[in-house]
């Protein structure tokens, strides 16, 4: 269950990352958006800066009524409509006899000229033309002063005006301040959230060279994006998961397969830990998974034992199959959890990684018996590596792999008996004694469950005709060596009981993503979960 601050705090965050977003959007679009001026300086230079160019000497030396410029300047100016809405002369907030809407400042410096250069639109021309009275030049005290007009404009819409200036100071080393624009846009013709946009005095913006977003807006982005990271840190942290949705007290005995008994312990431990409030306890240690064989006669076992259950099913017992089980059982009752992947594994001296199914065939039928004979290591006898008869693991291997083939008997009472020179074969009670045998004998070849045998590095997982194991190969029809997973119960168990309880959530709820976490393909994700094959 999330602790009471993680459910506040993950409260906050949700509605900040609405809230910030929505003030955002009405702040940009309903209210700066819609009518922005904006500006750019898009060129400041000295006359001397041009000293690469073959007319430098010409810029040097402007006059004005025969006089020298003194260290003139260029200055190329953008003004533009930045928004969505139409910029009009009442906009501008001037007095209305006063035909001047932007004022641009030039600290230390006299204007010479100005001359509009680029009109995104000829229309734009009559308001700079002889007769209009908005586009002039003025002198200040220690600066000079560019009038522009209150010109319309429409949304992108925009001009440019070049200017030419000299210095006023007499010290040439003084670097220019930048240029100060002056003017506002009003807000009280706007239709849409009117009392905002009337109280609101939209400045002129400097834009550079994009459009994207004004301040306020870029702010909101930056927080909005640090509130989804706290949120993302919150899950991924500090929140726990969320418990099963039935958790159930009692204890519960699982039995079976030891391939998918690390899939299963796994998700019984983390059942275990989120049900812990409600004295769920399933034991998961050693000796609890003896194999598919012998995990079905436990399970029957106990139900004998149990007695008349007056036509109840046992609630505190499930036992996993590699496959389904063999020979005849009738009051026990299956369900598909998941299919397993399963690999071959060889001992790394035999000196190979892929197998034909012909090879791999002719190896347990006999036909081949030194690894030099399927392009392996010389003189290195092939030794088998076999489960009991009655594991699931084996009996995959004989159905998908090998045919008509059957797994040979065993040739030795214990693999450590096995003569190193001669081949031999040996059989082991579970995956993880098959897995230590095979890297400890010279030449071993054995078989696993394929998240097992992923830590055992003196093994190699062979492939089947070129083909390593993995799930993509086996829904595509590559790799063949795979089985469906069962769980057993003795009956049906009450679904108010831990066995139905945890099934639910191996099968529907957070064990999914154990099972995937090891190699297996959950069964509600294939297309027919009641037969839970490879499409």
């Amino acid at each position: 269950m999330s602790l009471g601050f993680e459910w506040d705090f993950d409260t906050l965050v949700a509605m900040l990352s609405i809230a910030i977003p929505s003030a955002a959007f009405v702040w940009e679009f309903a209210v700066v958006g819609r009518k922005r001026l904006g500006y750019r300086v898009q060129m400041d230079t000295l006359a001397t800066d041009t000293a690469h160019s073959p007319y430098a000497g010409v810029l040097e030396e402007m006059h004005q009524n025969g006089t020298t410029l003194t260290d003139p300047s260029f200055v190329l100016l953008r003004i533009e409509n930045a928004g969505w809405l139409p910029i009009i002369e009442d906009d501008y907030l001037t007095p209305a006899d006063d035909p001047g809407g932007i004022r641009v400042t030039f600290p230390g410096r006299r204007v010479v000229g100005a001359v509009v250069t680029e009109l995104s639109q000829p229309e734009l021309r009559d308001f700079f033309s002889a007769r209009a009275t908005g586009f002039g030049i003025d002198d200040e005290l220690d600066s000079g002063v560019i009038r522009l007009p209150k010109v319309k404009l429409n949304p992108s819409a925009h001009y440019k005006v070049l200017a030419v200036l000299e210095r006023r100071s007499a010290d040439r080393r003084d670097p220019f301040p930048d240029p100060v624009f002056r003017a506002d846009v009003s807000g009280r013709h706007s239709h849409w959230f009117g009392w905002l946009a009337r109280t609101a005095r939209l400045r002129l913006a400097r834009t550079e060279s994009h459009t994207f977003a004004s301040r306020p807006a870029l702010v909101g982005i930056v927080l909005l994006a640090l509130a989804v990271l706290a949120q993302a840190g919150l899950t991924l942290v500090w929140r726990e998961e969320t418990p099963p949705l039935d958790c159930v007290g009692g204890t519960l005995r699982l039995h079976g397969s030891t391939a998918f008994a690390p899939a299963v312990r796994a998700a019984a431990e983390r059942y275990g830990e989120l049900c812990d409030g409600k004295g769920a306890d399933i034991p998961v240690g050693d000796g609890t998974f003896t194999g598919s064989g012998e995990g079905i006669a436990a399970l029957e076992a106990a139900g004998a034992q149990a007695g008349d259950l007056g036509g109840a099913g046992l609630g505190d017992h499930i036992t996993f199959t590699d496959g389904p089980t063999v020979g005849s059982h009738p009051e026990v009752l299956p369900r598909p959890v998941a299919y397993s992947l399963f690999t071959l594994v060889v001992n790394k001296d035999a000196k190979v990684r892929n197998l034909t199914l012909d090879q791999i065939r002719g190896i347990y039928s006999g036909t081949y018996t030194h690894w030099s004979q399927v392009g392996g290591a010389r003189d290195v006898p092939i030794h088998l590596v076999n489960r009991h008869r009655g594991s699931g693991t084996r009996t995959a291997l004989e159905q998908r792999v090998l045919g008509r083939v059957k797994v040979p008997e065993a040739t030795a009472d214990d693999c450590a008996a096995l003569d190193e020179d001669r081949p031999g074969v040996c059989e082991v009670d579970n995956t993880e004694a098959v897995l230590d045998r095979t890297a400890a004998i010279n030449g071993a070849l054995g078989y696993s469950e394929v998240s097992s045998a992923a830590s055992a590095t003196d093994l190699v997982q062979l492939r089947i005709d070129r083909m390593p194991p993995t799930l993509e190969g086996v829904e595509d029809g590559d790799y063949p060596y795979w089985q469906t997973e069962y769980a057993y119960t003795f009956g049906e168990p009450p679904s108010d009981s831990i066995a139905a309880a945890f099934l639910r959530y191996l099968t529907d709820q957070g064990g999914k993503d154990i099972l995937r976490e090891h190699g297996n393909r959950p069964c509600s994700e294939t297309e027919y979960p009641l037969v839970c094959e490879p499409t």
